[in-house]
């Protein structure tokens, strides 16, 4: 008979299982992989995988203690902190490529290689937590649970829209105004705003803001009600990225630049 502790600690070390496995897996393809394009394929690759298999963990770890928000919050804080550490050089966001092409800061094929490599981790993520779910060593685990579409979004269309825009918006600009930060403080800050941002914004929509995550998540949900979760996803993050590089790169500069004009009258 298994307890809530002993659940509990199933999940958290499958966490660090796939953690350490996907660390392993970049420390062999940097010693012996000398290819750039292998290199950016695989650490995309990883980083999503590492990234999605840890989600849906913590999803059965929010299962396990419903009514202690804040063990999840926690977690998911020292989670985004283990990710801004071991994700170094990866995006694993489809929207942090669209950033990063609007700005452009990289080239457009390169754009397009790291967003496949993200769309096909989160298919691969799903597929391996299945797996190992079906292996049922916690209460919790079992293959069915990929089965059924537990929708996260708890709000009409249009409002799940702005929240997921929003949070794109917010965290993406954030992290663009603080990158010449320290690492080691930089990490904390962005571990404290996705805790923040879903704290606000889980109970809604998840706070997800990521296309391939919530790919991964709840494909079951995209094959049922695949438009409302296109909207809310996929299209409310990216908007949310072309209007940041659109305030912050464009509009605000002219606004500057046209008060210095009208001074300068």
């Amino acid at each position: 008979m298994w307890t809530e502790g002993q659940d509990t600690c199933i999940s958290l070390g499958v966490m660090v299982c796939v953690v350490l496995l996907t660390g392993m897996a970049r420390v062999l393809v940097r010693r012996h992989t000398r290819s750039t394009f292998i290199r950016v394929f695989v650490a995309e690759l990883l980083a999503t995988f590492q990234l999605c298999c840890c989600s849906h963990e913590l999803q059965v770890l929010n299962e396990l203690r419903p009514d202690t928000p804040s063990w999840t919050l926690t977690v998911i804080y020292f989670l985004s902190l283990v990710h801004g550490l071991t994700l170094v050089g990866a995006v694993s966001n489809p929207c942090g490529v669209l950033e990063q092409l609007a700005l452009e800061q990289m080239p457009v094929w390169l754009g397009f290689l790291k967003i496949f490599a993200q769309m096909f981790s989160s298919g691969l993520s799903r597929t391996f937590m299945v797996w190992v779910w079906s292996l049922g060593i916690s209460s919790r685990h079992f293959a069915e649970r990929s089965i059924k579409c537990a929708s996260p979004i708890h709000i009409a269309l249009p409002e799940a829209f702005l929240v997921e825009m929003l949070c794109s918006f917010i965290f993406h600009s954030t992290v663009m105004h603080f990158q010449e930060v320290r690492l080691k403080f930089r990490i904390h800050m962005q571990a404290a705003l996705i805790t923040f941002l879903v704290f606000a914004g889980g109970n809604l929509t998840g706070a997800i803001f990521n296309p391939a995550l919530a790919l991964s998540l709840h494909l079951q949900c995209f094959h049922e009600l695949f438009y409302n979760y296109l909207i809310v996803y996929c299209l409310a993050p990216s908007l949310g990225i072309m209007l940041m590089v659109l305030m912050f790169i464009h509009f605000l500069p002219w606004l500057h630049n046209m008060n210095r004009i009208h001074k300068n009258e």
